[in-house]
C-alpha cells in the first residue's frame, strides 16, 4: 500500500503512487474481497478477536472482530484510561442481483440464470453488459461445514435488451420488471452449481448452498480528473476511512472503524448497523477495560461516511441551489432536516474543525425540500447505540449505476480528513462543549 506522505508544512502531497492507488485500484475492490480489509489490518498489527470468546484486551493493544464473514468493526487502545471512542461507520455492499438456489432457467437454446433484485439499481446501465458472479459457497468438508469465497472472475451472464425495432418505447421513461427483463443470460448450457464448485475447490456433491451475485468486472478508470468504477457507492468512502484509521497518530482515546453490511436493503440484520453488532462490540471493549459504555459513549463521536450527490451537469435542477456539491470540492457534510443524515449544528461544528486542521476543503449537501433522500448509517446505528454524530461522504453522480463516477482527488481529502479525526484526544465538557 502506498504511505501517505507529507511535506515540511504537514500538507498531504498526493504522490503518483497515490494517485495510482487510491484513483484506480481502490474501486475495483469487490464486496466479497472482504479478506483484503483483514490483511490489512493484520498487516498492521491488528489481532482478530472471535464473537464466541471472552475477550482480553491489553492496553495499546490492536484487535478486530468479524460478523457473517461481510461485516468488521476494527479498533485500538490507547495505553491510558480513554475518555471516549472516536469512530467512522461505511458499508461493504451495492446493488446488484442476488442468484436464486435454484438457479438454471432452461430454455429452448438457452439458459438464464434465476435473479432477484437486492437494492435499488439503476436497471438500464446494468444491461448488455458482461457480467461475473462472485460471493460465497458452503461446502462439505471432512470437519463438517465450511465458507470459501468464490469468484468466477470470467464473464459468466449479460442482461440483454430488447431491440429498438420490437420496443418502440424504449426509451420513454421503460419500466422494468424484474422477472422477466432483469434475468440473465448465462454464457453456458447446464453445469452452473459444477462450475460453482469448482470455484470453491470441492466436488459439485459437497456444494451445500451458496450466496452468489452478479457483478460488473470492469476496472476502474481515470479520465481527466475523474474516475469511473464500480462500486464506488460505498467502497470509496470503506477505503478512505480505513486508510485514515490506519495512518493516524496515536490518540488518548479510543479509535473504531466499522464496515457494515445491508446497507442497500436497510441494514435491519444481524450484520448490519440496525444490528447489535457494534453496540455489543464496545460494550465488550469497556467491559474489558472496567469502563461502563453510557459513560464512553457520551464522550465518543462517530462519522458515518456514505458517498453523496453531486451536482449533475445536464441536470442541475435536481440539487438545491444553496447547497449543490461537486466533485472534487472535498469531503461533503450531509444534512437532513427529518434527521436521515444525522449531522446537527453540534457535530457539523466538530467535523468542520477537523477538516481546517487537517487543511481540507469540504461542502454541505441538502436534499431540495420537495426530493426525498435516502438514509443511511449513522442515524441507523443510533437506534442501537447513542451518539454524537455527523454524516459526510464523497460527491459522485450515478449513485446505483453499474459504474458511477466520482473525482480524483476527494479519495485522499477524505483519507487526510479522517487521519486528522483519528488523531484527535476529543474531551466533551457538556452539551455542545468539545475541547480539542
Amino acid at each position: 500500500m502506498a504511505k501517505l506522505v507529507y511535506d515540511e508544512n504537514g500538507r498531504l502531497l498526493f504522490t503518483k503512487e497515490m494517485k495510482q492507488e487510491y484513483t484506480i485500484l481502490m474501486p475495483q475492490m469487490l464486496p466479497i474481497h472482504f479478506g483484503m480489509f483483514r490483511k490489512l489490518l493484520e498487516l498492521e498489527g491488528y489481532r482478530p478477536l472471535r464473537e464466541t470468546e471472552e475477550w482480553t484486551l491489553e492496553p495499546g493493544g490492536r484487535y478486530y472482530v468479524t460478523r457473517n464473514g461481510s461485516s468488521l468493526i476494527a479498533f485500538r487502545l490507547p495505553h491510558g484510561r480513554p475518555g471516549g471512542f472516536m469512530m467512522t461507520a461505511a458499508h461493504s455492499d451495492s446493488p446488484t442481483f442476488k442468484i436464486k438456489e435454484n438457479a438454471e432457467l432452461a430454455g429452448e437454446s438457452d439458459t438464464r440464470l434465476s435473479v432477484e433484485g437486492y437494492g435499488g439499481m439503476l436497471c438500464a446501465s446494468w444491461m448488455d453488459r458482461p457480467l461475473s458472479i462472485a460471493g460465497r459457497a458452503m461446502v462439505r468438508t471432512e470437519n463438517g461445514i465450511a465458507m470459501r469465497l468464490v469468484d468466477l472472475k470470467d464473464i459468466a451472464a449479460l442482461i440483454p435488451n430488447v431491440a429498438i425495432h420490437m420496443n418502440r418505447e424504449a426509451n420513454s421513461n421503460m419500466k422494468y420488471n424484474f422477472a422477466v427483463d432483469m434475468q440473465p443470460l448465462y454464457g453456458e448450457k447446464g453445469g452452473f452449481r459444477g462450475r460453482v464448485a469448482r470455484a470453491a475447490g470441492a466436488a459439485e456433491e459437497d456444494l451445500l448452498t451458496y450466496d452468489l451475485f452478479l457483478y460488473n468486472p470492469q476496472s476502474g478508470v481515470e479520465w481527466g480528473n475523474y474516475i469511473s468504477a464500480p462500486r464506488l457507492d460505498d467502497l470509496q468512502c470503506a477505503f478512505a476511512s480505513l486508510q485514515g484509521f490506519l495512518t493516524a497518530e496515536e490518540s488518548r482515546n479510543a479509535c473504531v472503524y466499522c464496515l457494515f453490511d445491508n446497507e442497500e436493503v436497510g441494514s435491519e440484520t444481524k450484520q448490519g448497523a440496525a444490528s447489535t453488532f457494534l453496540l455489543e462490540t464496545l460494550e465488550r471493549i469497556c467491559d474489558a477495560l472496567g469502563l461502563t459504555l453510557r459513560t464512553m459513549a457520551a464522550g465518543s463521536f462517530l462519522l458515518s461516511c456514505d458517498n453523496a450527490h453531486a451536482v449533475h451537469p445536464n441536470h442541475p435542477e435536481y440539487a438545491d441551489k444553496n447547497h449543490t456539491v461537486r466533485m472534487n470540492g472535498g469531503v461533503v457534510l450531509k444534512y437532513n432536516a427529518s434527521q436521515k443524515y444525522t449531522t446537527d449544528a453540534v457535530s457539523a461544528a466538530l467535523f468542520q474543525t477537523v477538516c481546517e486542521r487537517a487543511e481540507v476543503p469540504f461542502q454541505r449537501y441538502a436534499n431540495r425540500p420537495d426530493m426525498a433522500g435516502g438514509s443511511t448509517l449513522g442515524s441507523i446505528a443510533n437506534t442501537q447505540v447513542s451518539l454524537n454524530m455527523a454524516d459526510i461522504g464523497l460527491a459522485q453522480l450515478a449513485m446505483h449505476s453499474a459504474f458511477e463516477t466520482a473525482g480524483a482527488q476527494d479519495t485522499a481529502y477524505m483519507v487526510r480528513a479522517l487521519r486528522t479525526f483519528f488523531g484527535l484526544t476529543l474531551k466533551v465538557d457538556g452539551d455542545g462543549t468539545y475541547r480539542l
